[in-house]
């Protein structure tokens, strides 16, 4: 385990190659009768997989187990590629290079679980990242060398991983869509010594789009009047649909299952159309730069509206308003002018209003003829642009009178791509489940709101490199790709959209594509009473104020996170200028979400607080406050002897009652909260605990101790049983785990609850981690029998010398105190996407606590269980105690809720 956090090699890796801005993709969708489709083809050519020697592998960025195949000789293809006339679109399976042995402790507590490192699968999904990536179809032998480079076409394995006879290519095909899988086959062939297998475009557009929809938890978005919402499928009641498909043409499917779909009508009246006229109307050179005018155009010049022909009053009798066109470029009949008389502006915008309500109309009309409940459209005409999309969600939305909603994709641009890819007879992504992908945006993602940018990165030390020379020329960076002045040329020669509008802004109304990393162990906890509505964010960032504020105080805290960072790396200049790398990048971010909060995808408290630690990592900052947290760990460790001796001279029920009260004080300790930060400078570890019980009081904020009490220790003389299992999501390091969530643990099994420790995976603030608490537990088991006998149960003392007298013969068994990773690596958590560890544990567990503001507020605080659950946390945000609790900073909040 230790070589996961000192061994990050793989996680820094770039996550994209950037490339020069697109000009607009040429897809040809011809008028033609509808036909049936057919199961999507399943090519037997890619070579088969050699299982012997195979196994379970630990890897860095993922935590979660890869299969190694030792013996594998054959070149395995990880890569399709759609190819139009403008845009090659690229998807590509990367794995992960640094592997570690599980260690013992994670052997025990899969035995003891009933984990199996099998798969139920005849061929396995192999942990790794999708990638997504784009380049100009003019430049292809770009597109050619970033494939060369990655070895994508022998498998992704670089040349000294593999013999020398194994990189033949001879006889590998690569999976591929689109009119130039046919045009620059022999290029491929020449270049790469490979063959293009061509897959049929729709099968292809229709099996990523199933794929998305099934697999991506927030795909799907509607967007009315610049707003997105995003919208989550049931995966069990996703078919049929509409997929409309807007190219030069349009086609529209009916979607009934996998590969099952039929071209139920179409339109010559497409994105070929808006260019068509509107290069010819307004002189523009490409599709981006008739998008540009649209924004600054007034259509009411052009169109004649409904107030044109009535005096400027509504046909209410029709349901007409004033403002609705009656006839596209109707105006111009009778107006004595000429072409040029009219602004390119307004000719592109009525251009545009013209094809996008005639789209949304027969696309509804198609639904309405089906009995169809979604409409998705998608295609190279949409492009993320915010005015397109909202004229074809009025147009839907008019036509059905509210009954219908035009959604969108957030992968859309690549469909085929990805449909190419699961074309392989064995891809491995048939039965990937929603909780098993995490979507993440590293700096230099594959591509900005449907933009290009260079130039390729090709490890942290060019990417930081990149950063630096964008900050000596004074241009602000927009995550996750520096943007130039307008005017300018990019470091890569890309060229900067021209301008902008004063109100719905192309550039930040696209959204960002990230890396999809697949995590096959991933799970959805078990305990949840209804895994389907559970939300976990508390906080609802959808709300301006609200997400500002919280991007200042993440703002705000970034010097002091530098600095923490900056000093567990040994203050090196090296760590120093990776340090500022990590400010810029992730102001970067905060910029980009401020200006555009659904750029990447729907966004809560949890996921803005993981897109810091993630960028951290990236920037090989793998546990920033590594050095407080063993110096905190000491501290309490020092002084809990006398604090389990107090508690043993206590009543029951004064014990019970001073170890929630504890839990309570010793959380008031994180290094996430500015105001803690400020208390640190104040006294030591110990002085503040000390401080922090002395000024408790009840009735506390949320205040269910006596519920709770009454649950452990009965009332009236009847006593009730002990849980089975205790679940307990621990939080910080030092004084919170040590003199707090310890002593709790070791109260129940005193009371026979076998006792689980939840920690994270991977470092976040000065979280307590799974890999740390062993250590934690050993020591802390010096001076305590309890402890002992349970860690040693639970087989955390496996590798741990203690200095303890043998237990005597006579000594009862006890139950088991274990520990088990979560599978993240945020404060914050998510259950719909724990460890296999975790949901394995859960079932036998009938009471969860969650303790930390991050884990019991920030998410978790409406989540209801199916057994007991206790929500433990002080609030060291005035802000979040005002609007959550009504209270003040330093609030408490002792939630019980039994089962429901």
């Amino acid at each position: 385990m230790a070589d996961l956090i000192k061994n990050p090699v793989d996680s820094i890796k770039p996550e994209i190659e950037a490339r020069t801005s697109p000009k607009t993709e040429e897809r040809e969708t011809e008028m033609a009768p509808p036909a049936a489709g057919s199961s999507i083809h399943r090519s037997g050519s890619r070579p088969q997989l050699d299982l012997s020697g195979a196994a379970i592998q630990g890897n860095f960025e993922e935590r979660d187990p890869t299969i190694l195949l030792p013996n594998q000789s054959d070149d395995i293809s990880h890569l399709a590629l759609d190819i139009g006339g403008s845009l090659i679109k690229l998807v590509y399976f990367s794995r992960h290079e640094n592997k570690s042995a599980e260690d013992k402790r994670k052997r025990s507590m899969k035995q003891r679980f009933g984990i199996s490192n099998g798969n139920r699968r005849s061929y396995p999904i192999l942990g790794g990242r999708l990638h997504f990536v784009k380049f100009e179809t003019a430049k292809i032998n770009e597109c050619l060398d970033f494939i060369k480079s990655k070895q994508l076409h022998c498998g992704g394995m670089v040349a000294r991983c593999w013999p020398t006879d194994a990189l033949s290519n001879e006889n590998v095909l690569v999976k591929a869509t689109g009119g130039g899988a046919y045009k620059f086959a022999d290029l491929f062939k020449d270049r790469l010594g490979v063959s293009l297998d061509k897959e049929d475009e729709m099968d292809c557009l229709v099996a990523g789009a199933n794929f998305l929809l099934k697999a991506i938890r927030h795909e799907a978005f509607t967007h009315m009047e610049g707003q997105k919402e995003f919208v989550q499928i049931d995966q069990n009641d996703l078919f049929p649909y509409l997929l409309v498909n807007i190219g030069s043409g349009v086609s529209m499917i009916k979607v009934d299952g996998d590969g099952k779909f039929e071209r139920v009508s179409g339109t010559n009246v497409g994105g070929g159309t808006y260019w068509g006229l509107g290069k010819l109307l307004t002189q523009c050179k490409s599709f981006d730069e008739l998008l540009e005018l649209s924004q600054r155009g007034d259509n009411r010049t052009i169109d004649m509206l409904v107030g044109d022909i009535y005096g400027g009053m509504d046909y209410s009798k029709i349901g007409l308003s004033a403002s609705t066109i009656a006839s596209s470029f109707g105006k111009t009949i009778s107006e004595n002018k000429e072409l040029e008389d009219y602004r390119p502006e307004d000719i592109s915008l009525s251009l545009l209003r013209m094809i996008s309500y005639n789209i949304g109309q027969i696309a509804y009309l198609n639904a309405l003829r089906f009995g169809l409940k979604r409409i998705f459209f998608g295609g190279f005409f949409i492009r993320g642009h915010a005015y397109t999309m909202d004229t074809i969600s009025f147009a839907v939305q008019f036509w059905s009178k509210g009954d219908a909603k035009a959604m969108f994709l957030r992968h859309e641009g690549f469909l085929g791509a990805l449909g190419a890819f699961m074309s392989y007879e064995k891809h491995g992504l048939d039965d990937v489940m929603v909780h098993q992908l995490v979507e993440r945006f590293p700096m230099g993602a594959p591509y900005v709101g449907g933009k290009i940018h260079g130039p390729p990165l090709g490890d942290l030390n060019e990417k930081i490199s990149w950063m630096e020379k964008f900050v000596q020329k004074g241009t602000e960076i927009i995550a996750p790709v520096p943007m130039t002045p307008p005017g300018t040329t990019g470091l890569g020669g890309f060229e900067v959209p021209l301008s902008r509008g004063d109100t719905l802004r192309s550039d930040a109304s696209s959204l960002n594509v990230g890396v999809l990393h697949l995590v096959p162990t991933l799970d959805v906890f078990p305990l949840l009473a209804d895994s389907k509505m559970y939300e976990p964010n508390t906080i609802d960032l959808s709300d301006h104020g609200e997400l500002e504020l919280w991007l200042t105080v993440l703002s705000d805290h970034l010097p002091d996170l530098v600095d923490k960072a900056v000093a567990s790396e040994g203050g090196t200049d090296d760590a120093k200028r990776r340090g500022d790398a990590f400010s810029r990048a992730f102001s970067a971010h905060l910029a980009r979400l401020m200006e555009e909060p659904a750029a990447y995808g729907k966004l809560g408290l949890a996921n803005l607080l993981e897109l810091r630690e993630e960028c951290l990592r990236e920037f090989q900052f793998n546990d920033a406050y590594r050095s407080i947290k063993q110096r905190e760990n000491e501290a309490s460790l020092a002084v809990l002897p006398d604090l389990l001796m107090e508690l043993d001279s206590m009543s029951e029920e004064d014990r019970l009652f001073t170890l929630i009260e504890g839990v309570l004080a010793a959380n008031i300790f994180d290094w996430g909260s500015r105001a803690c930060v400020d208390l640190y400078h104040k006294g030591t570890i110990i002085e503040i605990y000390r401080m922090s019980r002395k000024k408790m009081q009840r009735p506390w904020r949320v205040d269910d101790f006596d519920m709770f009490k009454e649950r452990m220790l009965g009332s009236s003389g009847k006593k009730p049983p002990p849980h089975k299992r205790a679940l307990l999501f621990v939080d910080n390091s030092g004084a919170d785990i040590v003199l707090g969530m310890l002593p709790l643990a070791r109260e129940l099994l005193r009371r026979g609850t076998e006792v689980v420790l939840v920690a994270n995976s991977l470092p976040a603030l000065n979280d307590v981690t799974a890999m740390e608490l062993p250590d934690i537990v050993a020591e802390a088991a010096k001076n305590c029998d309890i402890l002992r006998r349970a860690a040693e149960a639970g087989g955390l003392l496996v590798d741990a010398m203690i200095n303890v007298q043998e237990s005597s013969k006579e000594e009862l068994p006890s139950v088991p105190l274990m520990v088990v990773e979560n599978g993240c690596g945020s404060p914050c958590i998510d259950l719909r996407q724990v460890s296999s560890e975790v949901a394995a544990a859960a079932k036998d567990a009938d009471l969860v606590i969650l303790e930390g503001m991050g884990r019991a507020i920030h998410t978790n605080f409406n989540a209801k269980f199916k057994c007991d659950a206790l929500k433990l946390a002080m609030v060291k945000n005035q802000r979040l105690a005002e609007k959550l609790l009504k209270g003040n900073i330093y609030d408490c909040v002792c939630r019980f809720e039994p089962a429901s």
